[in-house]
Parts: structure tokens; sequence; C-alpha cells
């Protein structure tokens, strides 16, 4: 027999790798025919939906820049009040919840899991829905809405804040324990130290996304730019509708370069 007979030919997947691959792409084939057949997409509707863009466009043009001052700046300052209140809110009930779901500072199973379902049950339900629901209780407005952003971000918060306590190092909580600190300092000296520049950042990040977040709770009652924009929509006043997004773009950019310059300046 030759060399060449006795060399084995390599495959990157073994048969039952490539089976497998193959039964994953035919589920995902199969779950978007699925969607579409479900969906139901009516082809007429596509078919002019370029004139009915270009028909929007021409409505919102010229912008209706003189509406600022009056109709919008107010509602915008108070879309970026909600964000930085639901915010601070959500960090002063995660932080707890974000201790007591991290393993190696409560080391109590059950405990762990309460507060994971705590954590869980926050993120589940969407920024709209926690804000339809404070408005039932509040009524329409501003504490809605920062309800609302609060109760979304404390299982995001709570969870990466969990997650870096239990990535830290052991080596200063083992020497803080050997000193005989108390629970109090171990947290202090030991565990933030290491976990700030995680703290910060989520912070930071998360407040970003509730700028963008809070910009939509008015379409439902919880105060903000978006109160202002449904407002606008209702009666066709297309001009400010343009207004009231170029708006929200703004302030979203500028959120975002707040952010970054923040984060360099504590980090």
């Amino acid at each position: 027999m030759t060399e060449a007979a006795h060399e084995k030919l390599w495959r990157r997947f073994t048969p039952a790798q490539r089976v497998a691959r193959f039964g994953v792409y035919l589920v995902i084939v199969a779950a978007i025919v699925a969607s579409v057949q479900t969906v139901e997409v009516i082809p007429e509707f596509l078919a002019d939906a370029p004139e009915q863009v270009a028909d929007l466009f021409a409505r919102m043009w010229p912008v209706d820049l003189a509406y600022y001052p009056r109709g919008v700046h107010a509602a915008l300052m108070e879309t970026i009040h909600i964000a930085s209140l639901g915010t601070l809110l959500a960090l002063v009930l995660a932080l707890p919840v974000g201790l007591l779901a991290a393993h190696n500072l409560c080391p109590f199973t059950p405990v762990n899991l309460l507060a994971k379902l705590v954590l869980v049950s926050s993120r589940s339900v969407n920024s709209l829905v926690w804000a339809l629901l404070f408005v039932g209780i509040f009524g329409p407005g501003a504490l809605a809405g920062t309800l609302a952003i609060a109760f979304r971000s404390i299982g995001f918060v709570g969870k990466l804040f969990g997650e870096a306590l239990e990535e830290t190092s052991r080596g200063p909580i083992e020497a803080l324990d050997a000193a005989g600190a108390p629970a109090l300092s171990r947290l202090s000296f030991g565990y933030w130290p290491q976990v700030k520049p995680a703290f910060w950042s989520i912070a930071l990040f998360r407040w970003d996304i509730n700028v963008r977040e809070s910009a939509v709770l008015g379409l439902v009652g919880a105060g903000g730019i978006g109160m202002t924009l449904d407002a606008a929509l209702n009666l066709f006043q297309w001009d400010r509708v343009a207004l009231i997004l170029l708006a929200i773009f703004a302030i979203v950019i500028l959120a975002e370069i707040a952010v970054t310059w923040v984060r360099k300046l504590l980090l």
C-alpha cells in the first residue's frame, strides 16, 4: 500500500457534530419560515412603502424649530431628570440585592436564589409595562416614569454588580480576615476597591440606557418628551414630530459623550 493510503483524512467536525449543526440550521430556517407566516406580511403595503416614507419626510420639512423653547425643552429636561433619578433609585435598591446574590458574600443558597429571583423579575418586565403599571397606581406623570426606570434597572445593575463581586480575588479578603477585620471593613477595603471600576461602568452605562428608554415612556403617560411626541403624532403635526425626534437624537448623543467623559475622570 502507498504512503498516501495510510494518511488520515482530517475533518474539522465529527459526523455527530455535523449532524447536530445541520439540525441547528434546520431549526433556525424552520423558525424563520414560521415567523414570516405568523407575521403575515402584506406585499401591497411593502410595494408603496418608499412612497409613504417620502411623503412622511415631506410632511416633516421644514422642521418647526420655533416650537422648541415653549414645547420641547421642558419635556426634554424632564426626560433627563426621570433617567437620572430612576438610575439613582435603582442603584440604591440594587446594591443590597446584588450583595445577597453574590455567593461568596452571602453563602446561603436560599437567599441567593431569592435575590436572583428579584433580579430576574425586574429584567423580565419591559420598561413600558412597568410604566403602565405605575401610571395605573400613581397616575400619569414623571413619578410613574421614574419608578418604571428604577424597577427596570434593578435587575441589570444588581446582576452585573453581583457577578463582579463573585469574580473578586480572595487574597485581600483573606488578609483582612487574618487581621480580624469586621465584615464592613472587609466589604469596604477588600471587595469595594476591586469592584469599583465595574460599579461605575455599570452605573454610567445604565444611565445612558435609561436616557433612551425614558424618551419613550411618555407614550404611555409616564412623563417626559414621549408625551410631547405622542401629542404631536395624534395631531399629525409632523414638523413638530421631526423637531422632537431631532431633540431625542441630540440628547442621546450628548449622553453618550457625557458618559465617556465622566468614565475617564472616574476610572
